[in-house]
């Protein structure tokens, strides 16, 4: 009897340290993989910022894209993953903070096998905007100077426009380079 106990007893332990044994082998497989999956996210989102990263091979396809002057920065960035331009919002919002990037209103042309670099050099770029902001452009003056009443506006400290009453605001496109600061889009 005593050797019958002393045989359960030794198979318990035994099958307690295999069993043991098992559940670490899986446990640290489990971390091993853990790890190589969050490094290959770290990887993918990195090169999303530092890297060519696009959505489509070229030519990929136009999209037309519309930012709103007061939109955030990572309204824009839903924009544009919602339009299929990039693969990730929180990438390329980071990648405009990183480079304290002004995104400009507008309607842009994008293609969607840009790299992230090349979509900010556009949205940043008023110049490269399809259509205007209305409210950007040339102030028309009531005083009968010459110039015929309107101010080109090529010396930017000259301009007393802040663009904070659209309704007796009649511009044009010549004030826009000048405006970047008021008429950007906010973060």
């Amino acid at each position: 009897m005593a050797t019958k106990t002393t045989n359960v007893k030794l198979t318990l332990k035994i099958t307690s340290f295999i069993l043991r044994l098992l559940l670490n082998i899986v446990f640290y497989i489990l971390v091993v993989l853990l790890i190589v999956n969050v490094s290959k996210q770290a990887y993918k989102f990195t090169y999303q910022i530092y890297g060519p990263d696009s959505v489509d091979e070229a030519p990929g396809r136009e999209i037309i894209f519309q930012i709103k002057k007061g939109e955030s920065s990572m309204d824009i960035a839903s924009k544009l993953k919602l339009n299929r331009a990039i693969e990730n919002k929180y990438s390329f919002y980071l990648k405009t903070k990183i480079q304290a990037l002004v995104i400009m209103p507008g309607t842009y042309i994008i293609n969607s096998a840009m790299t992230y670099d090349e979509i900010l050099a556009i949205i940043t770029d008023y110049s490269a905007s399809l259509v205007k902001d209305e409210d950007l452009g040339t102030d028309v003056k009531t005083d009968t100077d010459a110039g015929a009443g309107t101010d080109t506006n090529t010396d930017a400290g000259t301009d007393t426009n802040t663009d904070t009453d659209a309704g007796t605001n009649t511009d044009t496109d010549a004030e826009s380079d000048n405006n970047s600061e008021t008429d950007a889009v906010t973060d």
